[in-house]
């Protein structure tokens, strides 16, 4: 993690926002450091391009506080705040050409003539687009205007660099590759970049720390590995990336460990730090497919349950399989690599799952 230790660059503090009776923003309180990459992620309609744009000051907000750099935002316009935003939609002028693009910002700027060419040209360079300068901005690629758009914002050299899903226009694998390109960007310039996104895998992938929002609060904040690995409660479990779940019911919790019964796989012994919504109530275990393995012939563990394949999907390097567990009506998730010499299973064929207490997470 690259997080800088100088402070926060940004300080949140009960910030609401309504939209006439619709209560968009409630009360969300967090901190962004200065050099972080930090994204807002969660479903469409849960608040996050609301913060986002309250950040950038296009949304006043209707309660609390937002500091950047210091300094309390209230009444400063968008113009003036050490921020700059790269849209979705990129807003690329496509009769200008990509230097005349880029250098947008800078018509009012003291600096020289060769002064604003040099600038153009290093922001060019920094987005691997230097030689293009002339090119009309129509004739760019999806992932060339994407980079003219980040060009064009961090040539102004902003504190805090806003993002609104800059990638959703993209095919997957220019995604893939921009989301590489823009960690590596953020890690040169060395600037606060905030990221609003639904893609969990792009957030997990970008991302020094995540805020997940849900109906305008922020349900966990914490880094990409935490996150996935101890969600801090079922909903969030559910949203970032794929988690089975099977009842369970707690048998003990008088020692130092959690006793538990989980529906098709047995007892359990789990940390208290498994449990991060407690142990009293109706109980589930979330469990990940890729903690979870099929046992072939010879091979052994330590837990191992019994199953039906009720799906196969083969993806080439891997292979997700819909396994119903013996004795219950639950249906698993697993995901397994296809390693030289693994054989596939196929719809109706038997299936020893062997599993790791130490994955399960509680929730109540």
């Amino acid at each position: 993690m690259t997080i800088a230790t100088s402070g926060p660059i940004i300080t949140l503090e009960a910030v609401q926002k309504y939209y006439g009776e619709y209560h968009a923003l409630r009360g969300i309180t967090a901190e962004i450091g200065q050099g972080e990459f930090f994204s807002l992620l969660g479903p469409s309609g849960c608040g996050k391009t609301t913060l986002l744009r309250a950040i950038a000051g296009f949304e006043e907000i209707s309660a609390g506080r937002i500091v950047l750099d210091g300094r309390d935002m209230e009444g400063v316009p968008p113009n003036r705040r050490p921020t700059n935003m790269v849209f979705q939609s990129y807003a690329i002028f496509p009769h200008l050409s990509v230097a005349e693009n880029v250098g947008f910002g800078l018509r009012k700027s003291p600096m020289s003539r060769a002064g604003k060419r040099t600038a153009i040209g290093e922001a060019l360079e920094m987005v691997g687009l230097e030689g293009y300068g002339t090119r009309a901005a129509h004739a760019l690629s999806g992932g060339q205007r994407q980079r003219v758009a980040l060009a064009r914002a961090l040539i102004l050299k902003p504190k805090v660099l806003l993002l609104d899903e800059p990638l959703s226009a993209l095919d997957k694998k220019m995604r893939e590759q921009m989301q590489t390109e823009l960690r590596r960007l953020q890690r040169q310039v060395g600037i606060t970049f905030i990221l609003v996104t639904h893609d969990q895998e792009e957030a997990l992938i970008m991302s020094d720390r995540i805020a997940v929002m849900f109906e305008g609060q922020i349900a966990q904040l914490a880094p990409p590995q935490d996150l996935y690995r101890r969600p801090a409660n079922r909903q969030v479990g559910a949203f970032v990336g794929m988690m089975n779940f099977l009842p369970a019911t707690v048998t003990d919790t008088s020692g130092p460990e959690i006793e538990i019964e989980v529906a098709g796989l047995g007892r359990a012994r789990l940390d208290p730090g498994q449990c991060p919504t407690g142990t009293s109530g109706a109980a589930s275990i979330g469990l990940r497919p890729e903690s979870m393995t099929l046992v072939f012939d010879g091979q052994s563990a330590e837990r191992v349950a019994q199953g039906v394949v009720e799906e196969r999907i083969y993806y080439g390097d891997m292979t997700y399989y819909d396994i119903r567990l013996e004795g219950t009506t639950s249906i698993v998730q697993v995901s397994m690599r296809n390693m030289p010499g693994r054989r596939v299973l196929e719809r109706g064929d038997r299936a020893d799952l062997a599993w790791d207490a130490r994955a399960m997470v509680l929730f109540t």
